[in-house]
């Protein structure tokens, strides 16, 4: 039986019992959202399960993977340590280069957290080209995955080719999603429908027996802000919609992958209410977005904001942009500041949705710390420990901003201030 089974069913599972704990959320609800599916339940075996939807926090997930020109597996799985230690949720393996399988089991082997692929990207590899991909090498490659045990498998099957054909020359960027443009080529090369979509039961019947999550991506996504939000990727979103209902059908669950990419600011809010809409309430996946595209090497500075719009009007899970997005394999550190990064964005959303003083917000316990001056408690509180520390020591009492002259020494003077420790 399925985790969405089990909810249909309202099965007292230890899995719903325990994100009821850490999310502070009533197993009854849990039942209903995962039954309908406005959220998902995220298991490995032997592993923390993992709500993404609403009304859960806003869940990060971080990319890394080898590339075709940059091949380094000690490299990658460094990232998936950090990643883990600055508090990513998920992980998603795009490796494209080296011993592609070696490094999802390692990956498996070394961390807790919940993986996700994208086996056409491997599929292309083994194919040695986008005219040698067959939908059999597809299929294997996506068993050989579920077999491995990965968590969530992220296909691009809302378009077809009627949709390619009328695309040509409508954008500035094209397509810009990989997974989407790799199954783009192969169906326009050997004129063929889009194979997931051909093969979309066969496909549930594989996730239903390994119980994994399905991804569908948004290979009509933007590129730049300049290619607005068009008919191909509102009908990708409603094909994506209807797809997901056949899947839950099946027992399977699915995370609907829109509005990542390039979005202009101004029609974040209610293009995101919009599918939200369109998709009946189910867990969204935004990459970013970014709202402006003239801020190479800051990228994860731009998705930060669009990620923190994103979060607070309906977005259940943000993917992080590192400062290399656009130029560069990301390495460690690229990944901890696009983390960071996200997890800031994350935080401002989560505090829109739930308020102030919902389950995971440290501002008010950091800010009374910050008030009494203790440095230690403060960093403590703070998303990093370690960075702040850089600026000022714990041992230090007086800040070299004011020096002698504190606007917080002042002020507690002025009115006796007595901070609260009670939280």
């Amino acid at each position: 039986m399925t985790i969405l089974e089990d909810a249909l069913k309202r099965n007292v599972t230890d899995d719903f019992k325990q994100i009821s704990k850490e999310e502070n959320v009533d197993i009854k609800r849990i039942w209903k959202v995962v039954s309908n599916g406005q959220a998902v339940i995220v298991k490995r075996a032997n592993k923390k399960p993992l709500g993404i939807g609403f009304p859960f926090r806003t869940k990060i997930n971080v990319n890394i993977g080898t590339s075709a020109s940059l091949a380094n597996i000690d490299t990658e799985l460094e990232k998936v340590k950090i990643a883990e230690k600055f508090g990513a949720d998920t992980i998603s393996d795009l490796s494209m280069g080296g011993n592609i399988d070696l490094i999802r089991k390692k990956i498996l082997d070394i961390s807790s957290l919940p993986l996700t692929t994208v086996p056409i990207y491997q599929t292309v590899i083994e194919a040695n080209s986008i005219e040698g991909i067959t939908d059999e090498l597809i299929f294997n490659i996506i068993e050989k995955h579920l077999k491995d045990g990965i968590n969530s498998l992220v296909i691009h099957s809302g378009f077809n080719l009627e949709d390619l054909n009328r695309m040509k020359g409508k954008r500035i960027m094209g397509m810009v999603s990989k997974g989407g443009s790799y199954t783009a080529a192969y169906m326009v090369k050997n004129f063929v429908e889009n194979p997931f979509l051909k093969n979309f039961d066969y496909l549930l019947e594989m996730l239903n027996n390994y119980d994994t999550i399905l991804n569908l991506g948004n290979a009509m996504r933007s590129g730049c802000i300049h290619d607005k939000i068009d008919k191909f990727q509102i009908s990708e979103i409603k094909l994506n919609s209807k797809l997901a209902k056949r899947a839950n059908r099946k027992g399977v669950q699915v995370i609907i992958e829109s509005l990542g990419g390039h979005v202009l600011a101004k029609d974040l809010i209610k293009y995101l209410k919009l599918c939200k809409k369109i998709t009946d309430n189910r867990p969204l996946f935004v990459s970013g977005p970014i709202p402006t595209d003239f801020a190479p090497g800051y990228d994860h500075i731009a998705a930060a904001i669009g990620g923190a719009f994103a979060s607070s009007f309906g977005a259940d899970y943000l993917c992080a942009i590192t400062p290399a997005e656009h130029l560069s394999l990301p390495t460690v550190d690229d990944i901890k500041k696009g983390l960071i990064a996200c997890r800031i964005a994350a935080h401002v959303g989560d505090s829109f949705k739930f308020g102030l003083n919902y389950l995971f917000n440290n501002d008010l316990q950091l800010s009374s710390y910050r008030f009494q001056k203790d440095w230690q408690k403060q960093f403590e509180c703070s998303i990093d420990p370690m960075e702040p520390q850089k600026k000022h020591p714990i041992s230090e009492e007086i800040c070299s901003m004011c020096g002698k002259y504190c606007a917080l020494s002042i002020s507690k003077k002025l009115f006796n201030n007595k901070p609260s420790t009670k939280f």
